[in-house]
């Protein structure tokens, strides 16, 4: 296999439970060193998508090439699981070992022994910030510890392929940008990174393009900017609507902008100036607040299915 060939590839991938279609015929490509992300609410196909390429699930139907094996029918699942690094939503990890053991654990299981295996543990340890703590039982670690060690774990084998599901839920914002800076240096190492996310600031920030699915089917690809240029605006003021907001009240504030959509009573409005649109919409509102922000990729999802990333 050449670099050149890619490390996902789909063609009409789908998956059925029952009368569920939970993935509808999707095709996509993920070139090796892309960090790619899945987007969408519960119950989009996200989750049945990762479990289909890290060989958790079989493939229902379709076509699906991993690292150039071929995971259609399964025979090739023993060589491709050896590729990959997968790191679970779930603490998954053994409380009653130490930070080291984990991961002597773990190389035993990749056939590192000896010298090379004391030398990948070190290696994760300082990758993970972890040294300071190599010793200490996994039941003491916080949250952010456990989740830089469950990454470090998946490291092991030096895999061509890593996959997180949600790397970064349940953590504290200062725990979630430390996790953030280690995937970064993952990117920089040119390795192939794939993600689900519900934290749009994550998606922008580690992602080279996302994937936005909705009922099984993918509804849009691309570069997260390009995504927010193409779909949605630079720029969206929030206006809450008060319950007895009258229609011409409503339609005066929708002509302010080159867009709008309403939300959870919130209406949102789409612009290019966001300064010029905000004065608009202040004096149509008479005064009453407005908040204006940049376009996020949920207002992508928004304007394409009418509905937020939270479902």
């Amino acid at each position: 296999m050449t670099t050149d060939t890619p490390a996902i590839e789909a063609r009409g991938l789908s998956k059925r439970y029952g009368d569920l279609v939970a993935v509808d015929g999707i095709d996509f490509t993920i070139p090796r060193g892309e960090a790619f992300g899945f987007l969408g609410p519960n119950g989009a196909g996200k989750s049945t998508t990762m479990r289909m390429i890290y060989r958790a699930s079989p493939v229902g139907g379709g076509e699906l090439r991993i690292l150039g094996l071929d995971a259609t029918s399964g025979r090739d699942d023993r060589a491709i699981k050896a590729r990959l690094g997968v790191i679970h939503q779930e603490d998954n990890l053994d409380q009653e070992l130490t930070v080291r053991e984990t991961l002597e654990v773990f190389c035993r299981f990749h056939r590192l022994r000896g010298a090379a295996a004391a030398a990948k543990v070190d290696e994760l340890l300082d990758f993970a910030d972890l040294r300071d703590r190599a010793d200490s039982l996994v039941i003491t670690l916080s949250g952010g510890m456990k989740r830089r060690l469950m990454v470090a774990r998946g490291l092991i084998g030096d895999p061509d392929v890593v996959v997180l599901d949600e790397p970064t839920t349940g953590l504290d914002p200062r725990a979630r940008q430390s996790l953030w800076d280690k995937l970064s240096r993952l990117k920089r190492r040119s390795a192939t990174l794939i993600l689900t996310t519900h934290y749009m600031d994550e998606a922008e920030r580690l992602c080279d393009r996302v994937a936005i699915m909705d009922k099984g089917r993918i509804v849009t690809v691309g570069a997260p900017r390009d995504l927010i240029e193409r779909h949605a605006s630079p720029s969206v003021i929030e206006v809450e609507l008060a319950d007895a907001e009258s229609a011409g009240a409503v339609e005066a504030l929708e002509r302010t902008a080159e867009a709008h959509a309403s939300f959870g009573g919130r209406l949102l409005l789409y612009t290019r100036d966001g300064e010029a649109t905000m004065a608009a919409a202040l004096a149509a509102l008479g005064g009453r607040p407005a908040h204006l922000r940049r376009g996020t990729l949920e207002d992508v999802f928004l304007r394409i299915t009418g509905r937020g990333l939270d479902g």
